[in-house]
């Protein structure tokens, strides 16, 4: 009995044991058929730090964004010298200038020499170069960042509201830094005889009226102008490109660097023009506060609101208009096409919007 029962267990713990290997066996098959399973799916999720199947997107990006927002606002604002000299004359003293846009031209040239349309050369380049790197910069920064928070289905929806977010945020940190500057080139423009450059203005700025008074004197009068100008121009150029590239049915991806070249320049005159319209009044009164003696003696607010009463909205809105929309809406377009040039250049590739469920 003894016997038996040594059998039955050994026989029990055989089949135990092969029953057990088996198990084994057979988890050991799932667990090798899961791993090609689930490298695969690793392979088909997102590159790190892509977006919408773009990037990766990190600080070298930013920082090669900026360089290249620098360098197209400097370039295209500086190029665009003779041209804001004639609308801020205009502007400024309508009845003198009153022979149009290309009699400016002949007026200055006549009365001062033809080197008076290049006033304020410097501090054009300069302001500009600092504003277009934190503008181009921070747009970039934003649209990223914000894509990022959202989510790439909710980004693509709410695309334009991105747009203009990024821009206003974008915006408001580089007028801090452009607002001196600006206030040296209008005091320049606007007598050419209060220095002898950008350093000299500067420092008598400050001697009569302080750092504040000096160089944000128009600091409302600049967010109110450039805000909504960079809001236009950077939501207006975005969906400019988009309805192009699907007018042809393309998109970025697919066109050679020449063919998004022409796209970023129709598309920049088309958002110059509408966001020199929109931005207009503001910047009528921006160039006319920083004037010596405009709007009377008294604080910011009291000099603008008397400003705004002379003139009235109609004469803000209107007055050198036509010259100001020639030089923004070429302005613009430069800016776009040099920004992608000099992105190539540094290797970089612009973010787009894509939908997601469209993948390309």
């Amino acid at each position: 009995m003894v016997l038996g029962l040594s059998a039955a267990s050994t026989s029990y713990l055989s089949g135990f044991g092969a029953f057990s290997r088996a198990k084994e066996s057979a988890a050991t098959r799932r667990a090798d058929a899961a791993v090609p399973a689930k490298q695969l799916m690793v392979a088909a999720s997102p590159a790190e730090g892509e977006i919408m199947g773009q990037g990766p997107f990190g600080l070298t990006y930013f920082l090669q964004g900026a360089l290249a927002g620098g360098i197209c606002c400097s370039l295209t604002h500086g190029a665009m010298t003779p041209v804001d000299v004639v609308k801020t004359r205009i502007q400024l003293d309508p009845a003198t200038y009153n022979q149009g846009f290309i009699g400016g031209f002949r007026q200055i040239a006549a009365a001062e020499g033809a080197g008076a349309l290049l006033t304020g050369l410097m501090p054009t380049a300069q302001g500009y170069f600092i504003q277009g790197w934190f503008k181009f910069g921070g747009v970039e920064f934003f649209k990223v960042q914000l894509t990022k928070t959202l989510g790439e289905q909710s980004a693509w929806d709410n695309r334009n509201s991105i747009y203009l977010a990024a821009a206003a945020g974008a915006e408001f940190i580089a007028d801090i830094f452009l607002c001196p500057f600006e206030a040296c080139r209008i005091r320049l423009v606007s007598d050419p005889t209060y220095a002898s450059g950008m350093a000299g203005c500067a420092s008598r700025l400050v001697s009569e009226n302080g750092v504040i008074g000096g160089f944000y004197a128009g600091f409302l009068p600049i967010l109110f102008k450039q805000i909504p100008y960079t809001m236009a121009k950077f939501a207006v150029q975005g969906k400019a490109a988009e309805s192009i590239y699907a007018g042809m049915g393309s998109e970025p991806s697919k066109m050679s660097k020449g063919g998004n070249l022409c796209v970023s320049l129709g598309s920049g005159v088309i958002a110059g023009v509408a966001a020199a319209i929109i931005s207009h009044p503001a910047d009528s009164l921006l160039s006319k506060v920083n004037k010596a003696g405009a709007g009377g003696s008294g604080g910011l607010m009291s000099r603008l609101t008397n400003i705004a009463a002379e003139e009235g909205f109609v004469a803000l809105a209107t007055t050198g208009l036509f010259a100001r929309c020639v030089m923004i809406g070429t302005l613009t377009a430069g800016q776009f096409g040099v920004f992608d040039i000099v992105m190539g250049m540094v290797g970089a590739k612009k973010f787009h919007f894509t939908d997601p469920k469209n993948p390309h």
